[in-house]
């Protein structure tokens, strides 16, 4: 499956965005989502994930109450709404997919290019 994200950008410290991860070649609904991100010097941290029908989702702790993944199976796109943005948030954001296995680990089998987010404080 190829993945492509989009939605990144330069936003003010409480801002919001909105990534999309635009997805092909296979079926969208047979692949549990994530999202990850990479800050600079930093190792790839899991973001949020979520089920392949949609009815479960997960978060890491800082950015629970805040993000919202979310996925529309009929348009093969998966979304995260990031709201309360801090500069903490500040990274490179990949989408990425797989059949089955751990939601938390970045063992995923496809990923996305990337698409950078920056918070100014």
């Amino acid at each position: 499956v190829q993945l492509q994200a989009s939605g990144g950008g330069l936003v003010q410290a409480g801002g919001s965005l909105r990534l999309s991860c635009a997805a092909s070649g296979r079926t969208f609904s047979n692949y549990i989502m994530g999202w990850f991100r990479q800050a600079p010097g930093k190792e790839r941290e899991f973001v949020a994930a979520i089920s392949l029908s949609g009815g479960s989702t997960y978060y890491t702790d800082s950015v629970k109450g805040r993000f919202t993944v979310s996925r529309d199976n009929a348009n093969y796109t998966l979304y995260l709404q990031m709201n309360s943005l801090k500069p903490e948030d500040t990274a490179v954001y990949y989408c990425a997919a797989r059949r089955a296995g751990s939601y938390y680990l970045a063992t995923y089998d496809y990923w996305g290019q990337g698409t950078q987010v920056t918070v100014s404080s």
